[in-house]
């Protein structure tokens, strides 16, 4: 059994301590806007906040996770508030097939509040989501709308 804080709310989890957050977030706490993409923490489709830092829940165990608090997309939002870079993904039409963008904003959100303001440069180096769809300057967009909301 694990014990998780998931978008603030307690779960108890009949998983293995090696079981990976992803499944522990999708199979048994029933969260599935946290998609699987790779596997292997490459993609970033799994993006979620571990104490307020983007991880790649698919390469994070159950066990490592305990203790701490995790927020996945589902819990972004504020009392039906989207938060400003969920916003920022709608008004700059961002989305194509949509696959990586729970991931993806899960890691803008994260970079946003460590360098509210960042640079072409800060992006590049922070944000290495995959996008198969290659939106890439519609993100970059969203990022520095959100930055200046």
């Amino acid at each position: 059994m694990a014990n998780l804080t998931i978008n603030g709310k307690s779960f108890t989890l009949d998983v293995e301590p090696d079981t990976p957050l992803l499944w522990a977030i999708r199979e048994n706490a029933g969260l599935t806007g946290t998609k699987y993409g790779c596997g292997i923490a490459q993609c970033g489709a799994c993006t979620v906040h571990m104490d307020g830092a983007a991880v790649r829940s698919c390469g994070v165990s159950v066990s490592e996770a305990e203790g701490k608090q995790i927020t996945t997309i589902e819990g972004l939002t504020s009392e039906g508030v989207l938060h400003k870079v969920q916003q920022a993904w709608l008004d700059n039409d961002v989305p194509q097939c949509g696959y990586c963008q729970s991931g993806m904003i899960m890691a803008v959100a994260a970079l946003l509040k460590d360098n509210p303001k960042p640079t072409d440069q800060d992006i590049n180096d922070t944000i290495t989501n995959i996008c198969r769809c290659g939106t890439f300057q519609q993100v970059r967009d969203a990022i520095h709308a959100a930055a200046n909301a």
